[in-house]
């Protein structure tokens, strides 16, 4: 029986799978928030400086009753922004780098140089600043009308500084608020914390919690500050127009002068004959957090970044934890000592009033304790207040400034952050326990971990 030969199959074909239903089209992004992104922030802020001035001079030219009300509400609203974080802000910055010292070795001695240099440098700051005053006469000649003093502006005086530090009421602390209440209740909390120990372990993780998710709420307020930047100024231009701020020029060119003079002078010589560090390489890691202060304002808004590049310098983490969120709080070279320095003697000429050595020294002491009273927000009406009722001077002298204070806010601020990374910076070198290998070769952002160089990025493009 023949058998017909066998052949070969092929492979047999696959069934075809089944169409899936296209995918709905995403939506486009939308060309304006894209726009923004390739936008560097500080030309974002640039742009609502330059925006600001043209529509305030709208306003007051053609006398537009609404744009000037709406610019005042865009800067009231963004610095009610800021002001609303302060409180749980400043309490949890200040309770946790408190308890963070248990991490540290020699904790009480870094704890005190970190204070020591703190009044160190704010006693050469302000020294500048009356120098720089004696030397520039910046209100002689002048002749102004003060503007509207905020509401309850007499009320303060030294006598009520000193006796105001503990609160009568904890709940009133919050609710005014008054950040050195806010500032003591946190050192004595963290104090005792870490005296119960382990059982307060749930009170710190509370404190760190909250602490994170308020600062993430800064980041989303801080990108509103082209806006507030905005309104600020165009609020300052409509109100008081040019004839008012010019004869201001002498005294924001001092304030200008006598910050840069701190930030680039005194900084720089103190980092390179007592910290023995490069100075170059401090403001190459420095700068995202210089620069974002100067644009934000807000020595506390900027204090996520600037904890972070003062650990990218080399400073420990567990001592940066303490030590920047102290100084955000209490470390105010611009806001407490070269611009209140140069306002009591602008206002002295301007009202003349004579100031001896003893005001001088007066305002020097000042300047050294009262920090704590700028708060570390926009403004330091708080701390001009301070001086001027401690030195007898009108308070009305306050009006005079507010028109320029946006303008003079960026360089102070600037300063106060500058100084809150120097003292670190320093006092970690003296002690021997500064990375030196990563402050000679500071990071970028890129080299943060993702999550932090994305948010650091997104607000500081360098």
């Amino acid at each position: 029986m023949s058998t017909a030969p066998r052949t070969r199959a092929g492979p047999r074909p696959h069934p075809a799978p089944p169409r899936c239903p296209a995918a709905p089209a995403l939506p486009q992004e939308s060309p304006l928030p894209a726009l923004l992104k390739r936008i560097p922030f500080w030309a974002q802020i640039l742009g609502g400086l330059v925006l600001g001035v043209v529509l305030g001079l709208i306003a007051r030219d053609a006398d537009v009753h609404w744009l000037t009300e709406t610019l005042t509400r865009i800067g009231d609203i963004f610095v009610q922004l800021l002001k609303l974080a302060v409180p749980p802000l400043v309490f949890t910055a200040v309770l946790v780098s408190v308890t963070n010292l248990r991490n540290v070795t020699n904790a009480a001695r870094l704890a005190l140089r970190t204070l020591l240099w703190f009044c160190v440098t704010a006693l050469i700051a302000v020294t500048i600043g009356i120098l720089l005053g004696l030397a520039t006469k910046p209100g002689d000649g002048v002749s102004l009308k003060a503007g509207t003093l905020p509401d309850g502006i007499h009320k303060g005086s030294w006598i009520d500084f000193l006796t105001g530090i503990i609160p009568t009421n904890i709940v009133d602390a919050f609710s005014e608020p008054n950040v050195l209440q806010i500032v003591f209740l946190a050192v004595v909390v963290g104090a005792a914390s870490l005296s119960v120990g382990e059982k307060a372990e749930p009170l710190i993780d509370f404190a760190k919690v909250v602490l994170e998710v308020v600062q993430k709420a800064l980041w989303w307020v801080i990108r509103l500050a082209p806006l507030g930047t905005l309104g600020l100024i165009g609020k300052s231009v409509s109100t008081y127009g040019w004839d008012l701020l010019k004869p201001l020029g002498t005294f924001t060119v001092d304030v200008y002068v006598g910050c840069a003079l701190v930030m680039f002078v005194v900084y720089p010589l103190l980092l390179a004959l007592v910290g023995k560090v490069n100075p170059v390489n401090f403001f190459k890691g420095a700068w995202p957090a210089i620069e974002l202060a100067f644009v934000s304002r807000s020595s506390v808004g900027t204090m996520p970044v600037t904890q972070r590049v003062a650990e990218r310098l080399g400073v420990p983490r567990d001592y940066a934890s303490f030590a920047v969120p102290f100084g955000a709080t209490t470390k105010m070279d611009g806001c407490a000592a070269v611009y209140p320095a140069l306002a009591a003697i602008f206002v002295s000429e301007v009202y003349h009033v004579h100031l001896g050595v003893g005001d001088y020294l007066l305002i020097a002491f000042v300047s050294v304790i009262g920090s704590a009273a700028t708060a570390g927000l926009t403004g330091a009406i708080v701390m001009l207040t301070l001086t001027l009722s401690t030195v007898g001077l009108p308070l009305e002298g306050v009006g005079l400034l507010l028109a320029i204070d946006p303008i003079l806010d960026m360089m102070r601020t600037a300063t106060n952050v500058t100084g809150q990374i120097v003292t670190p910076v320093l006092v970690a070198s003296r002690e021997k326990i500064l990375d030196r290998v990563a402050f000679d070769s500071p990071r970028g952002i890129e080299d943060d971990a993702p999550e932090e160089a994305a948010e650091t990025r997104e607000l500081v493009e360098v």
